[in-house]
């Protein structure tokens, strides 16, 4: 009886130290799945997950810090995951929808949010701030491209190439951002 308590409590715990890891993994799993459906050109399911991943990014960080579980590797699972679900589903948003037919500026600019998206994680990743955030987080970025979709119809294709470059500065600068 011992070794089955024993077993149980064990279990429990290393479920427990991994409930922000599994959030974040979920956050990877609807970022992932939206570039599915941007590639069948489903754009509005691809918006819906995106911002369903953003839930699941919001809440990861603060569950780890709640059950007093951040690791790490919990912080560089998170940027990597970001980096689908913030940076690269939400570039691709936009190319297909409207970026695509300005050809290889499109491209570039598709690009140049992702790097930009890169950069702005990896250079968090290694700041001691705390408090503020140095730029414009991706998690924003993405979140903000994603909901200029909504505006296809509503202003110029040429409005998204300088809205996605806009959002790519942003991120790489040096304003802060106090953290929520």
């Amino acid at each position: 009886m011992i070794l089955l308590q024993h077993l149980v409590d064990n279990t429990f715990r290393r479920f427990r130290s991994q409930t922000a890891n599994l959030l974040t993994i979920l956050n990877l799993g609807l970022g992932s799945m939206a570039i599915l459906f941007v590639f069948q050109s489903q754009f509005g399911t691809a918006v819906a997950l995106i911002c369903a991943a953003a839930v699941f990014d919001r809440f990861d960080g603060k569950v780890a810090r709640k059950m007093n579980i951040e690791s790490e590797m919990g912080k560089q699972l998170d940027s990597l995951c970001d980096l689908i679900s913030f940076g690269l589903a939400p570039a691709l948003l936009i190319f297909q929808s409207t970026l695509v037919e300005f050809g290889v500026a499109g491209s570039l600019a598709t690009v140049i949010f992702i790097a930009c998206g890169a950069i702005r994680l990896a250079r968090f990743n290694v700041s001691e701030q705390s408090g503020y955030f140095v730029g414009l987080p991706i998690t924003g970025a993405g979140c903000i491209l994603t909901i200029t979709y909504l505006l296809q119809g509503v202003i110029e294709p040429h409005i998204f190439m300088f809205i996605i470059l806009t959002l790519s500065v942003l991120m790489i600068s040096s304003f802060r951002v106090r953290k929520a």
